[in-house]
């Protein structure tokens, strides 16, 4: 029979002693995959410290796997589709390991003719013949001829730990931030605020109208919220001012958007005489946890500077670098690989952003730019992918391996970057930077991760800032 086609075996074909099999090895994938689709996560099966400590000395798989490949044998092959399955009854004799391979086979025991019924011996046996599981499957065999072409296997990928875990369980390591939320006059900013609580990752002081953020407490239903300190204020302009105000004295550490918009708020932050500035430029940046990608990725800037001049994207890049230092000091091992973003990977004068390129480059060298390693111009495929690198020959320790992509402007920053969260899955914090407090950005689209890891991020900042550690 071709591989291509699916043939049945009808019921008045079946006769006693008729067997199939199949050999399938258990890998680490089928291991996740088998986790995510039936949900259950024993970290016997998933969990590499846990389970070396357990009685079976490492990661083993689920033992329904094996009960799987006899139903694959029933719904593919005897007696394929068309087959009902009426009845399992399996005992599982060991466990099975990793790449292990694995012979399912199963063998006509009875037949009851007046229901269509066929009962199976099955067995799995592992590559020393041993037994893992073992028992009889009961179905209502089909009685119309089926010859299908075999449909395709979904396409489907396993992808790593949330890369950003280990910020998240450092930052609770440090006394609470005290952040001050500008505006949080709707239940989605109270919620937000909530989740930050219960990490214990900030101490909210809410800056707005002292009404409305008590009725936003009520609405959300979030308890111990009516606790909180409120400053109260006219409107959303007064509310980011006083915030600001707070901040330049001191007496909160971060900022956190509520319900407004954020030009309202850097409205409030961006003036020199409010004195929240540093001698460096406000940037944003994105950290997005992309499952395509094999590590942490940052996008800086998609919000704050729309055309960054040569000057503009100096402190765009000294901001990236000292915030990957900041979150990533068990790396300091390594300085960031710092991609600068244009085009083309060649330096052209009919392209702007690869003269900046090349000058940032020249720049990094001479310790204008310090902590990390830069190298552009590089076209995204160049930045991302060692294959591309490869293929075109270049030769440098950043491409095909970046940790921060620099964009040449806001445009291209925020589509990229609203491309990997929205078409590639990607989950992305943002935080403000620049000022004397981190400004924490979030959208009531945020998931609960995301905010929380804002307000990580902005934890680890300031922390780091008390230290000394950044300007």
């Amino acid at each position: 029979m071709s591989s291509e086609m699916l043939e049945n075996h009808v019921f008045s074909e079946i006769k006693i002693g008729m067997s199939a099999e199949i050999t399938r090895q258990l890998t680490q994938q089928e291991i996740h995959l088998y986790a995510a689709v039936s949900g259950d996560v024993n970290p016997t099966h998933l969990d590499k410290d846990y389970a070396e400590k357990s009685r079976f000395n490492g990661i083993v798989g689920h033992s329904m796997w094996s009960g799987g490949l006899i139903s694959t044998i029933l719904g593919t092959e005897l007696p394929g589709p068309g087959t009902g399955y009426l009845e399992q009854d399996i005992k599982f004799k060991q466990p099975i390991k990793v790449d292990e391979f694995i012979t399912a086979k199963i063998v006509v025991k009875k037949i009851k003719k007046k229901e269509k019924i066929v009962i199976f011996d099955c067995v799995c046996t592992n590559e020393k013949n041993e037994v893992v599981a073992e028992g009889t499957a009961t179905v209502l065999a089909p009685i119309r001829k089926i010859k299908i072409l075999r449909p395709d296997t979904p396409m489907i990928s396993v992808h790593g730990k949330y890369h950003y875990e280990d910020t998240l369980a450092k930052s609770r390591e440090y006394d609470a931030l005290r952040v001050g939320v500008v505006h949080p006059v709707g239940a989605s900013g109270i919620e937000a605020v909530a989740d930050a609580v219960t990490e214990e990752l900030i101490e909210p002081v809410l800056f707005g109208p002292k009404a409305r953020i008590q009725a936003a407490i009520e609405e959300s239903g979030v308890k111990g919220a009516e606790k909180w300190e409120i400053v109260d204020t006219k409107h959303s302009h007064d509310s980011a001012e006083a915030a600001v105000r707070s901040a330049v004295a001191g007496d909160i550490e971060a900022l956190m958007k509520g319900n407004l918009h954020t030009d309202e708020l850097l409205s409030a932050v961006v003036p020199s005489s409010a004195g929240l500035r540093t001698e460096r430029r406000i940037s944003h940046v994105f950290l997005l946890n992309v499952p395509t990608y094999h590590k942490p990725l940052m996008i800086t800037d998609a919000v704050a500077n729309i055309t960054p001049d040569l000057a503009a994207k100096v402190d765009i890049c000294q901001n990236a670098i000292d915030l990957w230092n900041v979150l990533f000091e068990e790396e300091k091992k390594r300085r960031p690989k710092v991609a600068i973003l244009s085009a083309v990977e060649t330096v052209t004068g009919s392209i702007p952003s690869t003269l900046d390129a090349a000058a940032l480059c020249k720049m990094a060298d001479r310790g204008q730019i310090t902590g990390g390693d830069l190298d552009g111009p590089l076209a995204f495929d160049n930045a991302i992918s060692m294959e591309a690198v490869k293929t075109k020959k270049i030769i440098s320790s950043v491409a095909g391996d970046a940790d921060i992509l620099i964009a040449p402007n806001i445009e291209s920053g925020n589509i990229l970057a609203k491309q990997l969260i929205f078409l590639g899955g990607a989950n992305a914090a943002g935080i403000m930077l620049g000022t004397r407090v981190p400004i924490i950005l979030t959208s009531r689209a945020d998931s609960i991760r995301t905010r929380l890891l804002s307000c990580a991020v902005a934890k680890a900042m300031a922390h780091a800032r008390r230290q000394g550690k950044i300007k």
